[in-house]
């Protein structure tokens, strides 16, 4: 199957289980920092993706996933409870604590006797909360070195629910250079947000080879499993925690930093090939784990399963603070709401810097929630415009975008009365949700996630992970 040319939504999955003692192994496949359309089965023609393209053709596709907080402690805090990051308290900042108060998923399948670990990145970064005896334990399960150890030392009656992290596509940029030889300049579609310079053409093949090196580490894990005769009875998710570290992308809330890739495996369970356009969340795996194993998820949680009957047209997104990069640690909140169509997003903050103050504060380096790379040195140094005010600048209280007009998000329509009903719709909308989902900026300002202590390292040199 080549670029997603059809529309199809399941009007719903097959039970799961016919007998609730085969539960099913569980393996998640995380990219770190891995923004969709990036894979070749959604329409990207230089990046190759078969392992992605191989589990959506024997599964499900999500054309339209999401992170629900484009930063990445606070997106792997979500997938683990189900929670949108507003209700997590301090796990909504990054490196802000995950409080074991909050039930994860993997605890509830541990309980029931399955078997758990992870290699890579777990919940990171951050510090893990100290339990009763003391220790700190990441909130993922106990550390292997890669997948093979993690199955020597599980007993055999065990089902097992695996996480697998990788650093792939994270920054520098700098693995799988071999691979961006073969890759052509010319192909790579520049998103509209950013300068089409040589750098930036770079940047973006050199994220497509760590991009690719991710695709082939999940494709010897699945290969592993295909030996062993588990695949078969391994639910297997493959997305990633949040977009790319492009400016514009990680740690903001435009497509380009909460769009991700979703593909999901489950032979029997799912029909192979389904397309489903409707919005899914990361949180939305939690209580799909659950489900998936016959337990029930907690009451209460933002997600549901993607394996019942609800689908949504529309998602709500979020962020406080990413890098500790603003005089006083100051956040930047954003709410809003993302459809098909439409992209709205209130800044409650619109005097600070949603990049970060342009002079090095603590973290990272002078606008420090975008990442380092040869693009942001290049846009710091010669300020080309509009390009430079899009991803440094200043924001108004509002923005409101045409996503079928303007898929990059470049004009914002915030102001213009044309659209001022849509506006309004939006707004309502996001207020409701703010209010009925307990977040706690729905009764107005607070500075509770600008006072959450920072865990994270002071600038040495090197770009936070």
């Amino acid at each position: 199957m080549g670029a997603v040319s059809r529309r199809a939504v399941l009007a719903g999955f097959p039970a799961l289980l016919s007998a609730r003692n085969r539960r099913p192994n569980i393996l998640l496949l995380l990219a770190d920092n891995w923004a969709a359309p990036h894979a070749s089965i959604l329409g990207d023609s230089v990046v190759q993706t078969p392992t992605f393209d191989r589990l959506a053709n024997e599964g499900v596709l999500f054309t339209h996933a999401c992170s629900p907080n484009p930063s990445c402690s606070p997106a792997r805090s979500s997938l683990l409870t189900g929670q949108e990051t507003h209700r997590l308290g301090a796990a909504a900042n990054l490196y802000g604590p995950l409080a074991l108060t909050h039930p994860r998923y993997t605890g509830s399948l541990e309980a029931s006797g399955y078997f758990t670990g992870y290699s890579g990145k777990a919940w990171a970064p951050g510090q893990p909360p100290a339990g009763p005896d003391g220790q700190r334990r990441n909130p993922v399960g106990n550390p292997y070195a890669d997948f093979d150890s993690f199955l020597r030392e599980r007993p055999a009656e065990s089902p097992f629910c695996f996480w697998f992290g990788s650093h792939e596509p994270h920054v520098p940029w700098s693995r799988g250079r071999e691979r961006v030889a073969r890759m052509k300049a010319a192909n790579v579609k520049v998103p509209a947000c950013l300068p089409d310079k040589e750098a930036t053409r770079q940047d973006i093949l050199g994220y497509y080879a760590e991009v690719e090196e991710f695709d082939a580490e999940c494709g010897r894990i699945v290969d592993t499993l295909r030996r062993n005769g588990q695949l078969d009875n391994t639910l297997v998710v493959i997305t990633s925690d949040n977009g790319w570290q492009m400016p514009r992308g990680l740690a903001n809330c435009y497509t380009h930093g909460v769009r991700v890739p979703m593909a999901i495996r489950f032979p029997g369970r799912v029909a192979k090939g389904t397309v489903r356009d409707d919005f899914a969340s990361l949180y939305d795996l939690a209580p799909s784990f659950l489900d998936a194993a016959g337990l029930r998820a907690p009451t209460g949680i933002s997600g549901a399963s993607l394996f019942g009957r609800r689908r949504r047209n529309e998602i709500f997104l979020e962020r406080e603070r990413h890098a500790n990069v603003r005089r006083g640690d100051l956040s930047y909140p954003i709410r809003g709401v993302l459809s098909e169509r439409r992209l709205y997003l209130r800044n409650l903050e619109p005097d600070r810097w949603p990049a970060g103050d342009p002079e090095h504060y603590w973290a990272v380096g002078p606008y420090g929630d975008i990442d380092d790379s040869p693009t942001k040195r290049m846009m710091m140094k010669d300020r080309p415009q509009p390009f430079f005010d899009l991803c440094f600048g200043k924001r108004p209280a509002e923005e409101l975008y045409d996503l079928a007009n303007d898929p990059d998000q470049t004009r914002n329509l915030a102001a213009d009365p044309a659209y001022q009903t849509v506006r309004e719709k939006l707004s309502a909308s996001v207020d409701a949700h703010m209010k009925q989902s307990g977040d706690p900026r729905a009764a107005g300002p607070t500075a509770f996630w600008d006072r959450v202590p920072y865990t994270g390292p002071k600038f040495s040199g090197a770009p936070i992970d």
